[in-house]
């Protein structure tokens, strides 16, 4: 795989019809080739990820932002073709994001995600390191994307503070992994860290609901340091074939994130068990 900028028209339009495929959406719904253009010419960046073959397997473009008077950058949108998905490509772009970033004296970069993909929640937290305190009602609006099936397009704000020792941490994890023989490689181990996280209080335990996995009622009263928020693995297929439950996640987990952010909890941490179809996202309450 080889991950380089993109700089030329015919590249930021190849990059286009690459997001029109991925998510499904109407042409009036992907960023315009002329914007991504001037953006890359005027701070910004554009990455593709190339196959062998010189096929265009995924994507990460960024713009210039700033947040609270610091200078960073918003990544807009970061996307793999179905095909390429589970070998790293998205981890591979970020990794390069950042280098970009450092590059242009840059240590911040900011981007919006859903709350209920627990892949990307595990790609966020665990991998790249992310720490998130903002949480965004019906961010995009009505979409013509397949992928929002007319649930709000509520969002998490991911924060990635590119130079903190928790997120280089996290990076060399991924890096030895990716170095080792492939006859060495095992996943990451997946639970607790330690002690503290144990007495996390879940707040809204799951239940079967015949195929699915619906959440429980949500408890907005919780006092501990450390909280934790349960989603299911399997949000994205919930859209299409259960909708109602679908909104129903939406909606408990919204109060849950705006509760806990409002009374300075952040979200630091995301344990996926894939096995068990769900993941939890750790919240802790912010030091004096």
């Amino acid at each position: 795989m080889i991950i380089r900028p993109l700089f030329t028209l015919d590249e930021c339009r190849a990059a286009a019809d690459l997001e029109q495929r991925i998510w499904g959406a109407e042409p009036r719904d992907v960023m315009p080739p002329a914007v991504m253009l001037v953006a890359v010419r005027r701070g910004g960046v554009l990455l593709g990820a190339f196959a062998a073959d010189g096929l265009m397997e995924g994507f990460a473009f960024a713009v210039p932002s700033v947040k609270d008077g610091r200078a960073g950058w918003w990544s807009h949108a970061l996307g793999v073709i179905p095909e390429a998905r589970g070998r790293g490509v998205a981890t591979a772009l970020k990794i390069a994001q950042r280098q970009h970033a450092l590059r242009a004296s840059l240590d911040l970069v900011e981007w919006s995600c859903d709350p209920l993909e627990a892949a990307t929640a595990h790609l966020n937290f665990a991998r790249l390191g992310v720490v998130v305190e903002d949480y965004e009602v019906d961010l995009y609006g009505a979409s013509s994307s397949e992928l929002h099936r007319g649930v709000p397009t509520d969002r998490l704000i991911a924060q990635w503070n590119l130079t903190t020792p928790h997120v280089e941490r996290r990076l060399a994890a991924v890096i030895r992994a990716a170095e080792a023989p492939a006859r060495r490689r095992t996943p990451p181990p997946i639970g607790v860290r330690d002690s503290a996280v144990v007495a996390a209080v879940l707040a809204n335990p799951s239940r079967q609901a015949g195929a699915w996995l619906a959440p429980g009622p949500a408890d907005l009263e919780i006092d501990g340091a450390r909280v934790l928020v349960e989603i299911p693995t399997d949000f994205t297929t919930m859209l299409s074939g259960q909708p109602a439950l679908a909104l129903e996640w939406r909606l408990v987990t919204r109060a849950l994130f705006r509760t806990y952010f409002e009374r300075g909890y952040r979200a630091v941490d995301f344990f996926l068990a894939r096995a068990a179809g769900r993941g939890q996202y750790l919240l802790a309450r912010a030091a004096s």
